[in-house]
């Protein structure tokens, strides 16, 4: 265990000489200030386990001091000391936040009993907080909101409001953005971060059984139902029930979850007796909501119940500058996951991955990353690997961006995928004619048809560049 740094604050030097002696003697670390302001500046610049504090002192008083000092993130308990005739104003500060107080004169042993329990309930502090911490990063599982654009600190705005008051959520966005992660910060920050956090894909659950899925039923509602089966709603208890596309609920079991929301109980399949609902929910959806209560898709009653507070959440698309920080928390968090040696990605690489439009979004850029680890087989990245992953919508990078062999080296790993089983004993040639052809016709272009200042251009003889029009087929047009 590391050593205990005290702070003693009081005017009266003969009594900081006595407490510091008394309190190294016990192996704890102690400094000492005068006055509160002097105090007020190694508080500033230190992190003290315990302090002492005096009431009555020249300049900032103990009062003015405490409450600078609770306004700390987990602050130090404070020890107050004062003279008889203050005791109210110590009762005062014990209401304020202080651990406790002494009263001039005490005994010695009075103060090391007093300082030791201080310190127990500031290590019992810590390590509930580690332990909070802990249960946050299990909860929110190993993936986090990473990025730090303008639009992801939006996001984090959005949770950091929403967390403390306890509302409905409905959480919109394309397939893969990280609404349930988004869910799960929200109720991580939430003081319900203690209870369950409850994910249900409701188009994951087949329509006949969804019902009984989210409510429960007792023994004998159906058949096959032997025994009594507690719900989705019941099993989240006081903790977040998520509901993800909920857009994908039937009409008739909509009217059933806004009479849930509206009443705060549910009945089992088969029971008429109802159950008490204490979880907060959060829903979301990849679809327009708004659009299918028109189309009388969606019940507009729910709807709204649903939509307290709206969050959306923007596609990969809308903040490309996190793609590099994704890309890097992905490679990190996969080489980990399959004890992989650390791998980076090639500059060509991450000009492509910001130029490709992702519509699979985050989601589709973890399995792009996670792919490339298990298929790279040195520890550079290189397009090879990544582009065949990107398909058609390699379309959509611009090429200029991207070196020229890299570019020929896709189309040649293309072209050789396509001729396994195939017997080619001119390989070479087959693929130079191909590169030369429009390389020569692009040429001509630039030149105006010119042949000397083609052939300049190209450092072949303009003998040479004739033959290859020759044998290439290259149709010269009249200027």
């Amino acid at each position: 265990m590391s050593e205990k740094k005290i702070l003693v604050v009081d005017d009266e030097e003969s009594l900081r000489v006595v407490i510091r002696n008394a309190l190294r003697q016990k192996g704890y670390h102690v400094e000492t200030a005068e006055e509160g302001k002097k105090a007020s500046v190694l508080l500033a610049e230190n992190q003290y386990d315990l302090v002492l504090l005096d009431i009555r002192m020249p300049g900032l008083d103990g009062f003015a001091l405490l409450e600078g000092i609770l306004k700390k993130p987990l602050p130090p308990p404070v020890i107050m000391i004062t003279a008889e005739d203050t005791m109210k104003n110590a009762i005062n500060a014990m209401k304020k936040g202080a651990f406790d107080y002494l009263t001039k004169p005490f005994d010695i042993d009075e103060l090391e009993i007093l300082v030791e329990k201080a310190l127990k309930e500031r290590d019992l502090e810590t390590e509930v907080e580690k332990l909070r911490g802990e249960v946050r990063e299990i909860q929110l599982g190993p993936h986090t909101l990473v990025g730090s654009s303008r639009p992801l600190r939006e996001i984090h705005k959005m949770i950091g409001k929403l967390a403390s008051r306890d509302v409905t959520v409905l959480i919109q966005g394309e397939s893969g953005t990280g609404k349930e992660l988004i869910a799960r910060a929200i109720h991580c920050e939430s003081p319900r971060a203690g209870h369950p956090f409850v994910p249900v894909n409701v188009a994951a659950i087949p329509r006949e059984l969804l019902e009984s899925e989210l409510f429960g039923h007792v023994r004998g509602a159906f058949t096959g139902a032997s025994e009594d089966h507690s719900g989705y709603f019941e099993k989240a208890g006081q903790g977040t029930l998520f509901l993800d596309e909920i857009g994908e609920m039937p009409l008739n079991l909509q009217a059933k979850i806004l009479r849930v929301l509206q009443e705060k109980e549910v009945q089992r399949v088969g029971s008429a007796e109802p159950r008490p609902v204490h979880a907060r929910i959060i829903a979301a959806t990849n679809q327009n909501l708004e659009k299918m209560v028109k189309e009388k898709k969606f019940r507009e009653d729910l709807y709204y119940r649903l939509n307290v507070v709206p969050l959306e959440v923007p596609p990969l698309r809308m903040h490309k500058e996190d793609i590099s920080v994704l890309a890097s928390h992905f490679l990190k968090k996969f080489c980990e996951e399959l004890s992989s040696p650390a791998k980076q990605l090639s500059k060509d690489v991450m000009i492509a991955l910001k130029k490709y439009t992702w519509p699979g979004n985050v989601r589709e850029l973890e399995n792009v990353i996670k792919r490339a680890i298990v298929l790279s087989p040195g520890t550079t990245i290189t397009p090879e690997v990544v582009f065949p992953f990107l398909g058609d919508q390699l379309s959509h990078i611009d090429i200029d961006d991207i070196a020229l062999e890299e570019i020929v080296r896709k189309k040649l790993t293309s072209f050789l995928g396509k001729l396994d089983g195939y017997s080619m004993d001119d390989l070479y040639g087959v693929v130079i004619k191909r590169v030369e052809k429009p390389l020569i016709e692009l040429v001509m272009e630039k030149t105006q048809r010119n042949q000397i200042r083609a052939a300049k251009m190209l450092g072949i003889n303009r003998n040479t560049l004739h033959k290859k029009i020759r044998d290439l087929k290259i149709v010269v047009k009249p200027t």
